[in-house]
């Protein structure tokens, strides 16, 4: 499935094939959490944007519609008309984002439902089962992920428990891909390393997890509010540790200074709502840094939002028009935001990949590094 093809220091170069396609690394997942973009922008949409792949979420999809309606409707692919790899996310997440609802034990976590309160039990059997009905290219383990910071102890007793949800996660898809009902019967599986902080407990995780010989390893539990060398530091330490001819996953990361800093340590995959949850509070990536497009320096100013890109939106409209959309508290604003931010990502990624065919990512990564964390010049 993944083949290496190049490295460039630890920055690595490979695709990944699927029964939904190939799709080359590095690789920046837009998130459909709910089988739709924020924002407005539809799979029809993604496809002149650039994406190779689409998330989308186990747990709220569970909830709305209902993961066994969006079987009934031929899986996830028909019924959001996407025809690339998606990679559903277990569950896990919600472990860690919904703390106040719920109650973790050996068999599973019960949940009390963030919409209307009725209690709900998800274990590793139950994700699988709810992500083999969604009919997903990729699905991910069931796992703990466990707020920073936390004590040694806790953690190391939720690395075992992770891990042994692991096994059972990784049962229950042989089983359910075997069955003759079954939408996606290549369905794969990701297992999850977490250890918080701990450099001791990430090492002993990913060893343990990487017997397992998965189709592909992620790295959770980080950008949840530690500091970002925190996160580096991590990274430093497991990735050399991960499988070297499986993909590697940093989940929910991040800005493009982030990913272009996990790609020199070795990442191949990532997701993140940043582009589009902030592009939806006039919040730009541009290549000259971030811009706010309602700052009054704007409103006469007929520029596209970046004179470097050529997305729809900047092909199409101007600074000025879009800072009064969302002056106006019109929904076109964030649409047009949106699509800009998601094509900035994407084409972000192609240049990174470009730069590791070329050997230059050294170089890539000392220019636009600081460059794209910073403001961009009014």
């Amino acid at each position: 499935m993944f083949t290496l093809i190049k490295q460039d220091g630890k920055a690595r170069r490979g695709h990944f094939d699927t029964v939904h396609g190939c799709f080359e690394t590095p690789c920046f997942m837009n998130v459909g959490t709910a089988a739709a973009i924020k924002g407005g922008v539809s799979s029809v949409d993604l496809q002149s944007l650039g994406t190779q792949v689409e998330l989308c979420n186990t747990y709220h999809l569970h909830l709305r519609p209902g993961d066994r309606v969006v079987k009934e409707m031929g899986g996830l692919h028909r019924f959001m008309n996407w025809d690339k790899p998606i990679l559903t996310d277990s569950g896990g997440f919600q472990v860690f984002s919904l703390a106040k609802l719920r109650k973790i034990k050996e068999e599973g976590v019960y949940f009390a439902s963030h919409i209307d309160g009725r209690r709900i039990f998800m274990g590793p059997e139950e994700s699988m089962q709810i992500q083999s009905n969604l009919g997903s290219t990729i699905a991910m383990a069931f796992d703990e992920c466990v707020e920073n910071p936390a004590e040694h102890e806790y953690s190391r007793r939720s690395c075992e428990r992770t891990t042994r949800w692991l096994y059972r996660c990784k049962e229950e898809m042989e089983r359910l891909n075997a069955l003759h009902d079954t939408i996606n019967k290549h369905q794969l599986l990701f297992g999850i390393n977490q250890g918080c902080t701990y450099e001791d407990l990430r090492i002993a995780h990913m060893e343990e997890i990487a017997k397992l010989d998965l189709d592909g390893y992620a790295v959770g539990g980080l950008a949840v509010g530690e500091p970002t060398e925190e996160m580096y530091r991590i990274l430093d330490c497991v990735v050399p540790v991960m499988p070297e001819r499986k993909i590697r996953y940093l989940m929910g990361v991040g800005t493009p200074s982030n990913i272009i800093e996990a790609v020199y340590r070795g990442i191949d995959l990532f997701d993140c709502v940043m582009p589009s949850r902030n592009a939806r509070h006039a919040t730009i990536f541009t290549w000259s840094g971030i811009m706010h497009a309602t700052n009054k320096c704007y409103e006469t100013d007929p520029r596209p939002l970046d004179v470097q890109c050529d997305c729809p939106t900047c092909r199409n409209f101007s600074r000025a028009y879009i800072r009064h959309l969302f002056k106006a508290d019109e929904q076109l604003g964030g649409r047009l935001a949106v699509t800009h931010n998601l094509y900035f990502y994407n084409t972000l990624m192609t240049r990174i990949r470009e730069a590791i065919d070329n050997g230059t990512f050294e170089s890539f990564r000392n220019t636009y590094s600081p460059l794209l964390a910073g403001k961009a010049a009014e």
